[in-house]
C-alpha cells in the first residue's frame, strides 16, 4: 500500500470518498497507522496509538455505512488528542513523569462529542511538559533539527506530516498557532469560552481555549461543528446553539476583503525576513483586498505583560503545589514561572483580568470596518534545536482577548513555513473561516 495515498488527503476529501463507497475507514485508518510507523521515529509524534482498537472502530463504521444507516459528521474519520485532554481508552499524562501512568475513568466531554460525532480517536498527541515549555520528543517534520513548537507539539507534527488529517490541541498563549505556523498546517484557536473544557488540564481558566489542526479550512469547520455543544459544567461557554461553520464556508466570502495589518508590541520581536516577508504579503493583493496598517489604540502600551500576569499567577496556583510536591520531577524551566507567578498579588492578577474585557472594548471600534486582523503567527521559522518551543508574543495577546485565530500556511522563509495569522471579532469565528478560506483560495491561484 502506498501509505500516503489515503492518510494525506484532507478530512473532507477522505469523507466525499467514504460517502462514494471508493475508500473505506478501514484502509484510511490503515493508511494512517502505516504513516505513522514509517515516521514516527524521526517526528515523535505520539505518545501512545492503539493500532487495533484504531481498527475495530474502522471495521464497525465500514459496517454501519454499509447498512444504509444515517451517519455522523466525521464517521470513520481518525483524529488525534492532545495528552492533556483526557480519555478512558488512553493514558492522559500531561507530558509530565509527575502523571505518568494517569489513566482517567471517563472522556473529555469534547471526546465524547467527537466520539458521537462517529471520529475514531487515533491516540494521544505529545505535550509539552503540563502544556507550557518544556518540550516533549517531537519533532518538527520540516528539519527534524528544528522545534515544532508547544505546547501542541505532536497535533500539530501528526497532521503536517499526513499521519492523520486532524488533530486537537490546546491554547492559553500561542500553544495552536505557533505550532501550526512552525509546522506549515492551518491551526485555530475559537473564540474563547467555544467549546468544552470539562476534562482538560486547567492551566489558567481565564485564558485556556481548545485548538485544532487540519489542512484545510473545511475541516477545520468540519472538527468545530462536533464540538460546539453548550456544556453547563464549564463555566466560560456561553448557552446557546452556534451557527454552523460548515453552512457559513458554503456563503459566498467578501468580495474585497478588509484586512487590518496589525504589528502589535511584538513586531520588532520578529526576525528581520519574516518582517520583509510580511509586508510584501500585505502589499501583494492589489485591488483583490484592501490591506490597512493599523496601529493599537494608545491604552495598549505594555499590553504583553497582562497575558503573562494571568497566566502565570493561575500557574502559581494550579501547577505549584504540584511543583512543591514533587520539586525533582518538574522542570526548572516551570519551577521559575511558579516563583515568578507567585510574586503577582491578587490585586494584580484581578486588574489584569478586568482589563481583558476593558481593552476588548477599546479594541472593537478600531476593527469594526474590518474583515480580521493580519499579523505574523511566529517570530519566523521554527527555531534550531529542541531545547525550547519558540515565543507566543504573537499570539498570546489575541487569546488574552478571547478572540477567534487562524494561522494559515502561506508563506516561506529559507524553504521553512511560517504562519500568516488572522483574527477575528469575538463570536466571529464563521466570518474568520469564510476570510481564511478567501485568503487560502486567492494564494493557490497566485
Amino acid at each position: 500500500m502506498n501509505h500516503t495515498l489515503f492518510a494525506a488527503r484532507t478530512a473532507s476529501e477522505a469523507k466525499r470518498l467514504l460517502d462514494s463507497g471508493q475508500l473505506t475507514s478501514e484502509a484510511l485508518v490503515s493508511s494512517c497507522l502505516a504513516r505513522i510507523s514509517d515516521r514516527d521515529a524521526a517526528v515523535g509524534a505520539w505518545t501512545t496509538v492503539n493500532a487495533q482498537q484504531a481498527l475495530e472502530a474502522a471495521r464497525a463504521s465500514d459496517k454501519l455505512r454499509a447498512s444504509g444507516a444515517s451517519l455522523p459528521p466525521l464517521s470513520g474519520i481518525p483524529v488525534g488528542i492532545k495528552d492533556v485532554i483526557d480519555t478512558r481508552d488512553f493514558p492522559t499524562e500531561y507530558g509530565s513523569e509527575v502523571f505518568a501512568g494517569r489513566q482517567p475513568d471517563t472522556d473529555a466531554v469534547l471526546v465524547t462529542q467527537l466520539k458521537a460525532a462517529g471520529a475514531i480517536v487515533l491516540g494521544k498527541t505529545v505535550t509539552t511538559e503540563l502544556a507550557f515549555f518544556g518540550p516533549g520528543k517531537t519533532r518538527n517534520p520540516h528539519d527534524p533539527e528544528r522545534t515544532p513548537g508547544g505546547s501542541s507539539s505532536g497535533s500539530a507534527a501528526a497532521v503536517a506530516d499526513g499521519q492523520v488529517p486532524l488533530a486537537l490541541g490546546t491554547q492559553t498563549a500561542g500553544s495552536t498557532i505557533r505550532p501550526a505556523s512552525y509546522c506549515g498546517v492551518i491551526g485555530f484557536k475559537p473564540t474563547f469560552g467555544y467549546t468544552s473544557r470539562t476534562g482538560v488540564l486547567a492551566q489558567s481558566a481565564p485564558l485556556d481555549t481548545i485548538g485544532g489542526y487540519a489542512r484545510s479550512i473545511e475541516d477545520i469547520a468540519l472538527l468545530f461543528d462536533t464540538m460546539s455543544a453548550f456544556d453547563a459544567a464549564d463555566t466560560d461557554m456561553q448557552p446557546g446553539e452556534k451557527p454552523s461553520l460548515v453552512a457559513a464556508l458554503a456563503e459566498p466570502g467578501p468580495r474585497v476583503p478588509r484586512f487590518a495589518f496589525i504589528k502589535t508590541p511584538a513586531w520588532p520581536q520578529a526576525e528581520p525576513a519574516t518582517r520583509a516577508a510580511f509586508e510584501d504579503f500585505a502589499g501583494s493583493f492589489g485591488a483583490r483586498a484592501e490591506i490597512v496598517e493599523t496601529i493599537l489604540p494608545p491604552e495598549f502600551e505594555g499590553i504583553l505583560r497582562l497575558p503573562q500576569i494571568v497566566q502565570f499567577y493561575d500557574i502559581a496556583r494550579n501547577y505549584g503545589p504540584i511543583a512543591d510536591a514533587n520539586p525533582d520531577r518538574m522542570s526548572g524551566k516551570l519551577k521559575e514561572i511558579i516563583a515568578e507567578g507567585r510574586t503577582f498579588s491578587s490585586a494584580d492578577y484581578a486588574a489584569a483580568r478586568a482589563d481583558q474585557d476593558s481593552l476588548y472594548e477599546i479594541l472593537k471600534p478600531a476593527i469594526a470596518d474590518y474583515d480580521a486582523i493580519l499579523t505574523p503567527a511566529a517570530t519566523g521559522p521554527a527555531l534550531v534545536g529542541l531545547s525550547g518551543t519558540g515565543s507566543p508574543m504573537f499570539n498570546a495577546l489575541w487569546t488574552y482577548l478571547g478572540m477567534p485565530c487562524i494561522s494559515l500556511p502561506l508563506l516561506e522563509i529559507d524553504g521553512l513555513p511560517v504562519g500568516v495569522q488572522l483574527v477575528g471579532a469575538r463570536g466571529n469565528d464563521a466570518h474568520l473561516l469564510r476570510v481564511a478560506d478567501w485568503m487560502m483560495r486567492q494564494q493557490r491561484k497566485a
